[in-house]
């Protein structure tokens, strides 16, 4: 269960399918960026054992699914390059308590929400593109970022020992999350 407090609307839908160039090489700068936030937790919290193999895992994972994601755009015609990121994790991350252990459950369950959305986005490609492969390709990895969702959720609750707690506060952020989403923005982009 994703635990999103919003869906997704046809209208994201029709936007990303008709840029979905633009759609690829987002998706590829999003697979960059969750590897980055693995391993920055890593770094920062190597007092916490219980976070290493399954964030290092879970770092692998997202840069092979950069690499996927570099060969569908590669195999289109299109070129990877810089892109203006959506506002979307920045404005998420705002809600994250400054305070630890706060601050290290509050990024967790962010980075569990931004797992679930991408999930949540996948599906509705996967079931809306006209292009068998690449609604294949996007069907391929639901259940990967769903599991990266629960990897999350269950660091989180594994570090502070209180699962209504971890799953109240995900509530309190998944609508935080919705709220950034109400207000579509006219690029298209995985999290926009």
């Amino acid at each position: 269960m994703l635990r999103l407090r919003s869906e997704t609307s046809l209208a994201w839908v029709h936007r990303a399918i008709g840029a979905m160039d633009e759609i690829l090489i987002d998706h590829a700068h999003c697979e960059k960026k969750a590897a980055s936030t693995a391993i920055n937790l890593i770094f920062r919290y190597q007092d916490k054992p219980a976070l290493m193999r399954p964030l290092s895992e879970l770092a692998r994972e997202e840069l092979e699914h950069f690499e996927q994601v570099l060969g569908v755009i590669s195999a289109r015609g299109g070129e990877f390059g810089r892109q203006t990121p959506p506002p979307y994790a920045g404005a998420l991350h705002k809600a994250v308590r400054g305070e630890e252990p706060a601050r290290l459950l509050d990024t967790l369950l962010c980075c569990a929400l931004i797992e679930a959305r991408s999930c949540e986005r996948m599906k509705l490609l996967s079931e809306h593109l006209a292009d068998e492969d690449l609604a294949a390709f996007y069907k391929g990895l639901l259940a990967c970022e769903a599991r990266h969702h629960r990897v999350y959720v269950e660091l989180a609750v594994e570090l502070l020992g209180d699962r209504d707690a971890v799953l109240s506060r995900l509530e309190e952020l998944a609508e935080h999350e919705a709220q950034v989403l109400a207000e579509p923005l006219p690029i298209a982009r995985l999290h926009a």
